[in-house]
């Protein structure tokens, strides 16, 4: 029996895609860290990290390395299998999730390939579907930490997030489909090429979020939810739980959570830039040039740094508001704008 694999070449191509993923994601959480320190003491009027590195720059390498070697304690009464897999769920799916969102246009890489190689892990022609299949799995490794720990505030935490996920989870999904009806397709790659187009006589300017600019706010503030992000942080208020669903965690098993909510703000991040900023396209800038993944890359560090501002910005709100805020706020607004655009298309062919 013979199999029909690709070319030796695609396939090391596939390999130092997901080597280059991999690891980006990993260096990105880190950057990220010291990011919101830095951000976050200039907003404060504060130094922020200065004495590990230059800037501070190896801070976020030194905290691994007091976590890696701290006692990783475990309550008696928990249950461990499920104790020690909740992280893992949460690590796995922030890592699945990101392997079908496309980084930049087809290359050669400067002519080494004899055909050009995507710059993505995987592509498939649902791949929004799959990005939120996978990220909707992750909150049953906060609910399963809740749980296992046999702590009331982990549980009450754990309670929160799933909650707070099906409040905004609607507003979430209902605030692309927009998008969905606007490109004809569910690839994210195709999303990006639609976008490509003129718009009032600019080229490569067709970007969704000017068609779109109701559901971009939708989709950034259900994606900010969706993250357990401050004003939405609720799984893991301070000032009510401690520390939420993680209050038992210590050690790696609490840096997988740690490592797992940053790389899900860059798979919002990322997935927004692909269907609402254009991707890699810039306005007058062709992608003959080759720099459509810095133009990708430089979109999803705006929307980062936005999500570092927004923190340090708003307060919390109340339990009550946010239940208020996702079902008679977001969710009406996201069936208007469903309707608005399907009556667009049919009627005026945007």
């Amino acid at each position: 029996m013979s199999f029909l694999l690709p070319p030796y070449p695609v396939i090391f191509g596939q390999i130092a895609m997901f080597l280059v993923v991999l690891l980006g994601l990993v260096h990105a959480a880190a950057g990220m860290v010291w990011v919101e320190r830095k951000e976050a003491a200039r907003m404060q009027q504060r130094v922020g990290p200065t004495r590990v590195g230059p800037f501070g720059l190896l801070q976020p390498f030194a905290d691994v390395l007091k976590l890696m070697f701290k006692e990783n304690l475990k309550p008696g009464a928990a249950d461990t299998l499920l104790f020690y897999l909740a992280p893992l769920v949460c690590a796995t799916t922030a890592f699945a999730a990101f392997s079908v969102v496309p980084i930049g246009p087809a290359t050669t890489l400067l002519g080494l390939l004899d055909e050009p190689m995507k710059l993505q892990v995987a592509d498939v022609n649902v791949a929004v579907l799959v990005v939120f299949a996978i990220a909707s799995m992750g909150v049953y490794g906060i609910v399963l930490a809740g749980w296992a720990s046999n702590s009331k505030y982990s549980l009450l935490g754990g309670l929160r997030s799933s909650a707070q996920m099906i409040s905004y989870e609607l507003s979430y999904g209902m605030s692309l489909v927009g998008v969905l009806i606007l490109a004809n397709s569910m690839s994210l790659t195709e999303i990006v090429d639609a976008q490509g187009a003129s718009l009032l006589g600019i080229p490569h300017a067709r970007w969704y979020i000017f068609l779109q600019p109701l559901g971009f706010l939708i989709f950034l503030t259900a994606g900010i939810a969706e993250t357990n992000r401050a004003p939405f942080d609720f799984p893991e208020a301070e000032q009510e739980l401690v520390a939420g669903y993680h209050t038992e965690y210590s050690s790696m098993t609490f840096a997988l959570f740690f490592l797992a909510e940053y790389i899900n703000m860059v798979t919002v991040s990322a997935v927004a830039t692909d269907l609402f900023l254009g991707g890699w396209y810039f306005p007058f800038v062709p992608p003959s040039w080759g720099i459509g993944w810095l133009i990708f890359l430089a979109k999803v560090g705006a929307l980062l740094f936005f999500y570092v501002w927004i923190r340090w910005t708003l307060p919390r709100y109340r339990y009550d508001q946010l239940m208020t805020f996702g079902w008679k706020i977001l969710l009406p607004a996201s069936v208007i704008n469903l309707i608005a655009t399907a009556a667009g298309v049919l009627y005026f062919g945007l």
